[in-house]
């Protein structure tokens, strides 16, 4: 199922202009990751513009021009519910923020010390279900995930919702499974617009 939750997440990048890498197409599981094995994905956008404005934490996809280079970590625990205990509780959500995991990113992404002065940090983007609904475990979850040095998170369902918001019916999409499949379900009414309630458990 990882396969099929990064190409959801890889889509909708590109879908908004991003120049998305996949470093590996295996998953590791019966030893530790090394290191740019916890980048799931890597992101760039190669229409950024330098701006004194920043996304929000709650990443949503009318920002991601502010977005200029991010790596990208994807929890899709579909059928768990979120809760700031979740993020006590697994050590691995946070990997991808180590400092060699991202050195190991500025290199891949090939930027010299002088170009990150001038275009800032590369951005820590974790992609989850979504978050608690209620008060205090909302707030908590977002300080915790702040303190520990995420830099923007972006919900599942705010991806779907903006893919099935920009797929054309009448558009043919032969190069990918995941698009052509949902562009079948909304042809025949099987998915509805989405109703624009981002974040929501």
């Amino acid at each position: 199922m990882a396969g099929v939750d990064e190409t959801i997440v890889r889509e909708y990048f590109e879908m908004n202009g991003f120049l998305v890498r996949q470093l590996r197409k295996y998953q590791v599981q019966s030893r530790a990751k090394k290191t740019d094995e916890e980048i799931d994905l890597m992101v760039f956008n190669p229409t950024w513009n330098k701006s004194s404005s920043q996304p929000g934490f709650l990443l949503f996809s009318n920002e991601l021009p502010l977005v200029h280079r991010a790596v990208v970590s994807i929890k899709a625990w579909h059928s768990q519910k979120f809760t700031p205990g979740t993020l006590r509780g697994s050590a691995d959500i946070f990997r991808f923020l180590e400092r060699d995991v991202v050195k190991r990113a500025d290199e891949l992404f090939n930027i010299s010390d002088e170009q990150q002065e001038e275009m800032g940090p590369c951005m820590k983007i974790l992609v989850l279900p979504g978050l608690p609904t209620h008060e205090p475990h909302k707030s908590e979850s977002v300080a915790l995930l702040k303190k520990a040095g995420v830099d923007a998170i972006v919900s599942y369902r705010g991806i779907l919702q903006d893919i099935v918001s920009k797929l054309e019916v009448n558009h043919n999409y032969q190069k990918s499974d995941l698009l052509q499949t949902i562009r079948i379900l909304k042809n025949y009414d099987m998915i509805k617009p989405p109703q624009m309630e981002l974040f929501k458990g």
